[in-house]
């Protein structure tokens, strides 16, 4: 046995609570992993609030990261003792993940844990803080250089917003961040942004065609969030567009694209390849600091977690939320 989130659902509803949970439940898998940290995410907490169809089957451990110990191994890239590091591959939707102290899983899923960080800071990071990444990665890809004028976060205050608004900031971008929060104008200015806007200012139907204002953008919005902010890029802008907090319908035109020149990246994290997901935390490594973790993470236990995912769905979480297994 062993403690963890079950989420369940049967003729008696949908429910989810912290448990001891018999081994018999962890699916098929060749590494076992002592679990440190988890995370709490936006899918996460849908997955536990059951606000979201996220979980495609059932009992479900929710916790789309985890960090941990390999207690058995069957695959000779992982040896018992190593620390590893796991972001996605449908973890906690379709395969058991992290809120629990015990996980198993498919080696090829894992990635070892980089040396610059500790565990806890790498889940500071997790899925948000590595998404960041791979949408700045996208933006450099396709020309996006600090010259080439300002660049747009949305969804400012969450994890994504949070960390590339810290990842531009270091790597010398000007970075305007949306916010439907601006009593959090001053967090967001220490992690380098230069200008705060009312996310009011994107959120309604506009025009096909705006003022060309950003250079880029980094969009985890959706909906006409992210049609407004095609409508208003520069000539040959980019953006990298990565979740649906507003919605997943997309209520725009050709316009941008055919007359701007403007490039839609989209960004999937759930089933990089492996070599994107290395480059995207070696990348990582290079350019945070320490102290961004206790700015942008804070730590709650495995017990605190539900509660925790109804604020977030709600609003009301900043930056990002670690979750000491053991803690």
């Amino acid at each position: 046995m062993f403690k963890g989130i079950l989420i369940e659902k049967d003729e008696q509803g949908y429910r989810s609570a912290v448990k001891d949970i018999d081994d018999s439940v962890l699916p098929e898998g060749d590494v076992t992993i002592q679990v440190a940290y988890s995370t709490l995410n936006y899918k996460d907490a849908l997955a536990i609030t059951g606000k979201g169809p996220v979980v495609r089957s059932f009992p479900m451990v929710p916790g789309i990261d985890l960090v941990g110990t390999v207690e058995q191994s069957d695959n000779e890239k992982f040896k018992v003792g190593d620390h590893v590091l796991l972001n996605g591959f449908g973890v906690g939707e379709t395969h058991c993940g992290g809120l629990a102290e015990k996980a198993r899983l498919k080696s090829e899923w894992l990635i070892p844990l980089p040396k610059a960080f500790s565990a806890r800071q790498a889940m500071s990071i997790g899925t948000a803080g590595y998404t960041a990444m791979l949408c700045v990665i996208a933006l450099e890809k396709n020309g996006i250089t600090p010259d080439k004028g300002d660049i747009l976060v949305t969804g400012a205050n969450g994890g994504v917003g949070s960390f590339a608004i810290t990842i531009l900031a270091k790597l010398g971008y000007n970075v305007v961040a949306s916010t439907g929060r601006l009593e959090e104008s001053e967090y967001l200015k220490k992690l380098g942004a230069t200008e705060v806007i009312d996310r009011a200012t994107l959120t309604e139907p506009g025009r096909p065609l705006g003022k060309e204002r950003w250079a880029a953008a980094v969009d985890s919005a959706g909906s006409h969030t992210l049609a407004n902010v095609c409508a208003s890029l520069k000539y040959g802008g980019v953006v990298a567009a990565c979740g649906l907090a507003q919605g997943m319908d997309l209520p725009t035109t050709v316009m941008p694209f055919i007359l701007r020149g403007v490039t839609l990246a989209g960004i999937d994290s759930v089933m990089r390849p492996t070599a994107d997901r290395i480059e995207a935390w070696e990348r990582l490594a290079t350019i945070l600091e320490p102290a961004v973790f206790d700015d942008i993470a804070k730590e709650i236990t495995l017990d605190e977690a539900i509660e925790t995912a109804e604020k977030l769905i709600s609003g009301k979480v900043r930056g990002r939320v670690v979750v000491n297994i053991t803690g």
